[in-house]
């Protein structure tokens, strides 16, 4: 399988790229800083010069052509404006959404956030609330295409050891989970077409990750 992965230097990207590397898969980092090419080689992954912010979708289709399937773990980061949270988080989706049609690519897998359906209390950063709202934009966008996409919502996001199991469903309940458990996640969601047309939140909980998975896939 070869998936194209857009943030390819963010955290959840690079342990995406050497799970899949790690089974054989061809993992494709999409990054804007050419520095960040050496990284990504030793990840396993497939090194491409594409900035989200600029690139046209014509461009960036043609690095798919190839692809079995894209994911868009890209953000703007810590430290970024409202602004950028607008043009990476919701815009930059959009394009490789557009991307992938042009490419004919039907799989998109798109990492969100949970906490986008309801309303943050006031006094909430103003940045933060920008973010929430542009990664809900970003899901409306998606989904109402016709793309087999599927929309992951993880909770609160830590750098510990991954577990191998969550709690992943519909609605999920407030808690964390590490990037390591999303990054599986995510290999599981590749493997499972039938999640296409999903929204799913998860969080660290008791069941191995493809079963949980599999619990929403009708297997």
């Amino acid at each position: 399988m070869r998936v194209v992965i857009a943030g390819g230097h963010g955290k959840i990207a690079r342990l995406l790229h050497r799970d899949l590397a790690a089974r054989g898969d061809v993992p494709v980092g999409l990054v804007r800083n050419p520095d960040h090419a050496a990284a990504l080689r030793a990840d396993g992954a497939v090194p491409v010069l594409a900035d989200l912010e600029h690139v046209t979708a014509g461009d960036l289709a043609a690095h798919l052509t190839d692809a079995d399937a894209v994911v868009f773990a890209a953000g703007a980061g810590p430290g970024s404006g409202a602004a950028r949270k607008d043009t990476v988080d919701r815009a930059a989706a959009a394009l490789l959404a557009d991307a992938a049609h042009t490419a004919g690519v039907r799989r998109y897998l798109l990492v969100s956030s949970v906490g986008v359906d309801t309303d943050p209390p006031p006094g909430t950063d103003e940045v933060f609330v920008a973010y929430l709202r542009a990664k809900k934009a970003a899901e409306d966008d998606l989904t109402r295409r016709d793309l087999d996409w599927t929309v992951l919502r993880p909770g609160r996001l830590t750098d510990d050891p991954p577990t191998g199991h969550v709690t992943l469903d519909r609605q999920a309940p407030r808690g964390s989970i590490s990037r390591a458990d999303v990054a599986a996640v995510l290999v599981a969601l590749l493997d499972a077409p039938a999640t296409a047309g999903l929204t799913l939140e998860t969080v660290a909980g008791p069941t191995p990750v493809t079963a949980a998975v599999t619990a929403h896939t009708g297997g």
